[in-house]
């Protein structure tokens, strides 16, 4: 699935991924391939990214939005 991550300043990643890990407000949660369309809040924590080259990514986020759909993952995040 091809993954964005926005912030106000800057893309932070772009690109092909195997998984992420995200923090919501009623906990924690994945994302995979062919995940159904969904739209959510993110709460302050780390978003996790495995990418298709089984490299770690990590990011600091205080809160954010996620959506996906047709296996295209936007994060707008703070």
């Amino acid at each position: 699935m091809h993954l964005q991550i926005i912030s106000p300043d800057a893309m932070l990643f772009e690109g092909e991924v195997k998984q992420a890990d995200l923090v919501g407000f009623d906990g924690h949660f994945q994302i995979f391939d062919n995940h159904a369309p969904i739209v959510s809040a993110l709460s302050k924590g780390e978003i996790r990214v495995i990418d298709i080259s089984d490299q770690e990514h990590r990011f600091a986020i205080t809160g954010g939005l996620l959506e996906m759909t047709d296996n295209n993952v936007q994060i707008l995040a703070q």
